[in-house]
């Protein structure tokens, strides 16, 4: 239960006064109701409707002689407008209550949400490395949504307490002996009801891991849609779905038996109680008749509280799982956080390079439990406007390399310096934001060109649209479209070719105006003429800001001013395309003559 004991403290902090003083409503609300439903019946003999002895019940009394005082003929309307006052302020007040404890609530989970969100987005991209991008979307929708259920059972269950409370006062008043027969009843039977609490706390824990294949299953089978279509995998991959599909509707259901059991037990019992009690109150404690109404009063009163809170505890327990999912995943991103405040977007604080970028000695390691590294003893320096190539073959530590260079990653050893000076953990959200990246899977919204284009330049003109488009060679295919530059390009732009979606990432990423644009494979799904064309671009761009480009299509670097070969994270060939080239045992040239073998 420590994990329910944290949100409510950060409730406590979100909520503050408004939290308690919605707790005091409910206590008056409790207290109203209480004196409306216990106080009807003995009010109502005090006129005569029921002959009681009003004066067994102490705080009662004293209205016996005041309402004798009064004229007969005021004694009926005054009870009724007491009674319809009570009734009609415990109404308004719970009104007023539910809407403060939905705002207190929903204002509560927005704002779990929204820090769970921004934690992700602080945390460090090895993080990210080692997760499921399917857990993420879990943990924001399913398990804050269980959370959110959690949060309130939890205040649903401390009303229960707190009207329990308010009304066990007022039953111990009317009669002590049936009260602590009820009380104690509950008790016995929350005791041995023990094991219902266990077997929700196992169910819970099914239901998380349930939901969390379902989320992963779903996301990677829709990512993949292309290839289960192309292959005929629907059969395989509908069954996988129907079968854990069967798994969650088993889980559910054994959870609605659960409950069903645990409220079957109560009104059983409750069924067995009613029947002492009638026996006890005539036949042990001498009640008379006409008082066995304000014993069923007590008992319907206090025992459906018994039921509530059995049942809400259940529910609680199963959501117990979400709760720990959800700490644990905003403890991580804390411990992996980059920054202590979420960077701004703005350019006024992106890095200028005026002379350069070097590695001197960088080492790293994915695991530093593993003694082997992804790239080792990197010495490399990068002058400002010119064009850097990086190649070698799968696993050679291209990708690990960019990241070191555009500040995803922190080297194990060695430094990154920009202008002759090391790179300080302050200034990698400045270089963060000196960069513009294409990778090989280039990524766009749903939506218009226009609206991707402007998610990194929002207040780019028309012009400045259309002239990033026509560098790339975009230009001409998007002023064909229907709607132009307001065209909506589906999900992952998949209205656009591949070549399409390229050349509208690259225009993005030309439109920021970066100090540094780094190319990883941006130009393999490209035709030979709109390649050429964007390498005449790039070599343009080259003399504005520092291009590093990845690359397997060799032809694509023939213009870069260094090419940087990289093998088992190692260096072992620099220089100029046309230098390596000729050094025939090299392994550039090892790649150039497979590429030229290849391509016939």
């Amino acid at each position: 239960m420590a994990q329910i004991g944290f949100f409510l403290r950060r409730l406590h902090l979100f909520a503050g006064r408004k939290l308690y003083l919605n707790m005091l409503a409910m206590i008056v609300m409790s207290a109203f109701e209480g004196i409306g439903i216990y106080l009807i019946v003995p009010l109502l003999g005090l006129i005569g409707i029921f002959s009681l002895d009003l004066n067994q019940i102490a705080i009662l009394a004293w209205m016996t002689d005041g309402l004798n005082r009064l004229p007969e003929g005021w004694k009926l309307p005054l009870i009724l407008a007491l009674y319809a006052a009570i009734v009609v302020g415990q109404a308004f007040l719970q009104r007023s209550q539910s809407i403060q404890n939905v705002s207190i609530h929903q204002g509560f989970v927005r704002s779990l949400r929204t820090e769970s969100y921004r934690g992700l987005l602080q945390a460090n991209w090895l993080f990210f490395l080692s997760k499921r991008r399917s857990d993420f979307i879990h943990i924001l929708t399913s398990e804050i949504a269980r959370v959110s259920q959690g949060i309130q059972l939890t205040l649903r269950l401390a009303t229960s307490f707190v009207f329990m409370s308010i009304q066990i006062v007022f039953a111990l008043i009317v009669s002590v002996e049936l009260t602590v027969l009820v009380i104690v009843s509950g008790l016995v039977l929350a005791y041995v009801s023990r094991k219902f609490i266990r077997t929700a706390k196992s169910i819970g824990d099914r239901t998380s891991e349930l939901s969390q294949t379902y989320y992963a299953g779903v996301t990677e089978h829709f990512n993949g849609i292309k290839d289960i279509k192309s292959n005929r995998l629907e059969q395989l991959h509908y069954r996988w779905f129907r079968e854990l599909c069967s798994q969650m509707e088993n889980n559910l259901v054994q959870f609605t038996r659960l409950q069903s059991t645990t409220q079957f037990s109560y009104r059983a019992a409750s069924v067995v109680l009613i029947v002492l009690f009638v026996y006890t109150s005539i036949k042990l404690f001498r009640v008379e008749p006409s008082q066995l109404m304000i014993i069923v009063i007590i008992f319907s009163r206090l025992w459906p509280r018994f039921t509530d809170i059995q049942s809400s505890s259940e529910q609680i327990v199963t959501n117990l799982p979400a709760f720990k999912n959800v700490i644990a995943m905003q403890r991580e991103c804390e411990e992996s956080r980059e920054w202590q405040s979420t960077a701004s977007s703005s350019r006024e604080n992106s890095l200028r390079i005026e002379h350069g970028m070097e590695c001197r000695h960088i080492d790293f390691r994915y695991d530093s439990k593993q003694s082997a590294y992804a790239i080792h003893n990197i010495n490399l320096r990068i002058p400002a406007n010119s064009m850097t190539a990086i190649v070698g073959k799968s696993g050679a530590g291209k990708s690990t390399l960019i990241d070191i260079l555009i500040g995803l990653i922190q080297p194990e050893r060695g430094e990154l310096l920009i202008d002759g000076a090391p790179l300080r953990k302050d200034h990698i959200a400045a270089l963060r934001g000196a960069v513009s990246y294409v990778s090989q899977e280039p990524f766009l919204f749903h939506a218009s060109i226009r609206e991707n284009l402007l998610l990194v330049e929002p207040d780019a003109t028309d012009e400045e649209l259309w002239e990033a488009l026509e560098i790339t060679a975009s230009h001409e295919f998007v002023s064909r479209l229907p709607q132009g530059l307001d065209t909506v390009i589906g999900d992952r732009g998949a209205r656009l070719s591949g070549g399409e979606r390229q050349r509208i990432v690259l225009a993005r990423a030309i439109l920021r105006r970066p100090a540094i644009l780094v190319l990883d494979e941006a130009t393999s799904a490209l035709d030979n003429k709109n390649e050429a064309t964007i390498q005449a671009a790039i070599d343009k761009l080259k003399s504005r800001m520092i291009i590093i480009v990845v690359a397997h299509r060799l032809s694509t670097i023939r213009n870069a001013d260094q090419v940087i070969v990289l093998e088992q994270g190692e260096i072992i060939q620099q220089g100029g395309y046309t230098q390596l080239s000729r050094e025939t045992k090299g392994t550039f040239s090892q790649l150039l003559s497979y590429q030229m073998e290849s391509n016939g």
